[in-house]
């Protein structure tokens, strides 16, 4: 019996013991880590493990080929040597599997930082619904043929009897032309990603003299924007951090055709607690083309540059930082807030939220520059795309201002943006334990494994090599 109640102690001290860490500030910082870790090629990833826990490395996706770790009150830290992949795992006791953390070593990246004002010019695929406008008929009735016919605002409408549409002149053209030959019009209308044929039968509105369906629509859109970097090797670009939607109806524009043009600064509307501030910007009369647009995402535009995009504070493209490399602190940040001029503002970057999926809200930052805070009041509208820079490297993007505090907005990481780019692969998730799938590596691929004691080189502990 005492036996029995030796054991039943232990085991509630065992429990007691466990619920303790995960209840612990070591137990978070393990869940902060993301279950897949881009390094680039050069950079150190750093895993500050305390006791019980103990990590293994493995090569590639094999578990029969391991290295384990065991580190108490020490950094643990991936240095890669080449292009390589590998699995660290964590453990309670080396027993309970805690995080699973995929780390692939990517080439390194240079890019011109931006900064630029750009005038962006998106044309959307088909012609986007934004509102409804009842028709008069020829009794007095005010109707809505195609809001009763099943149109909803936030609809594109793809072609009309067979035409494929771009414009609001040619739908207003085809639906009169359709109304006076008493023919029902065929739509075929995208809503969210799924097509639909809806037909309508025209109405002669009384007013206009015209047959009309009642909607509202839209086909382009345009603003100012900034630029966020540009890649000297394949001439593309990256800007604004976010998606372009239509003012109306929040929907993203579904881009066909775009181009973005050199614009400039003419005025500042300052940002106040509660109501955003705005760059009032002018795009230039001769219209010059940068670049078109081929991609509107939820990390901004793409596309391809016509000419090389140059940046006079950094005349040569500099490094970028994957998110496992950001640091609370000092950075600084390259927008215009007069004519053309990028200039350089200091930011403080309070919190890092590592992200296990892409997300617009990586970091929160704050203006500190007195210049920047004085001329705009912080953040404000226009400086979405905005470079930030951290130790010489780029590590994201301004994406949003915080509505009750204009000096504090969020900015997405680079990673992503370059994902969505092109320049970096993306990953894809395999299993609900967010593990990610794995590319060939048909090269030599080496990963050194350090042990860091206060961040400095102890000793060189293993090589491992990937065939």
């Amino acid at each position: 019996m005492q036996k029995y109640n030796r054991r039943s102690l232990t085991g509630i001290i065992i429990v007691i013991l466990i619920l303790s860490f995960c209840f612990s500030p070591q137990f978070r910082n393990v869940y902060n880590f993301p279950p897949h870790m881009h390094i680039v090629e050069g950079e150190t990833a750093l895993f500050p493990i305390q006791f019980p826990l103990t990590i293994k490395v493995y090569e590639n996706a094999i578990k029969n080929s391991n290295l384990p770790v065991y580190a108490f009150s020490q950094e643990v830290a991936l240095s890669s040597q080449n292009i390589s992949k590998a699995i660290v795992d964590i453990k309670l006791l080396g027993l309970f599997p805690l995080r699973s953390i995929q780390v692939d070593v990517v080439p390194a990246i240079n890019l011109v930082p931006g900064g630029h004002s750009i005038g962006v010019v998106l044309h959307s695929h088909g012609v986007l619904v934004v509102g409804n406008s009842p028709i008069q008929n020829r009794e007095g009735q005010y109707v809505t043929p195609a809001k009763d016919a099943g149109i909803s605002i936030g609809d594109t409408i793809l072609s009309i009897n067979g035409i494929v549409v771009s414009s609001d002149a040619q739908v207003a053209e085809i639906i009169d032309s359709s109304g006076k030959e008493g023919k029902q019009l065929k739509l075929v209308v995208k809503r969210n990603s799924e097509e639909m044929t809806i037909s309508i039968t025209p109405v002669l509105c009384s007013e206009t003299k015209r047959y009309r369906i009642g909607l509202f629509i839209r086909d382009s859109a345009a603003g100012v924007g900034t630029l966020t970097f540009y890649d000297p090797n394949s001439r593309s670009y990256g800007a604004l951090g976010h998606v372009i939607a239509d003012n109306d109806t929040n929907q993203p524009i579904d881009c066909d055709q775009g181009k973005i043009v050199a614009a400039t600064i003419s005025g500042i509307q300052q940002g106040k607690r509660g109501q955003p501030g705005e760059k009032i910007g002018v795009f230039l009369e001769n219209n010059e083309i940068i670049g078109d647009i081929q991609k509107n995402t939820p990390f901004g535009i793409y596309g391809q540059s016509q000419e090389k995009i140059v940046n006079n504070l950094y005349p040569e493209a500099i490094p970028i930082a994957s998110m496992n490399q950001v640091q609370e602190g000092p950075a600084e940040l390259l927008t215009v807030i007069e004519g053309q001029e990028i200039e350089k503002f200091s930011v403080d970057i309070q919190k890092i939220n590592m992200q296990d999926s892409p997300g617009s809200k990586g970091l929160v930052i704050k203006v500190t520059d007195p210049r920047l805070l004085e001329k705009t009041g912080g953040i404000i509208q226009g400086m979405s795309g905005s470079p930030i820079i951290q130790n010489g490297k780029i590590v994201g993007a301004v994406t949003h201002v915080f509505v009750h505090d204009p000096t504090k907005g969020y900015g997405c990481f680079i990673d992503w943006m370059l994902m969505e780019g092109g320049l970096m692969p993306k990953t894809e998730k395999q299993s609900a334990k967010g593990l990610f799938s794995f590319a060939d590596c048909s090269s030599l691929q080496k990963l050194n494994v350090f042990f860091f004691q206060s961040r400095k080189e102890v000793t060189l502990l293993c090589r491992i090599v990937f065939s």
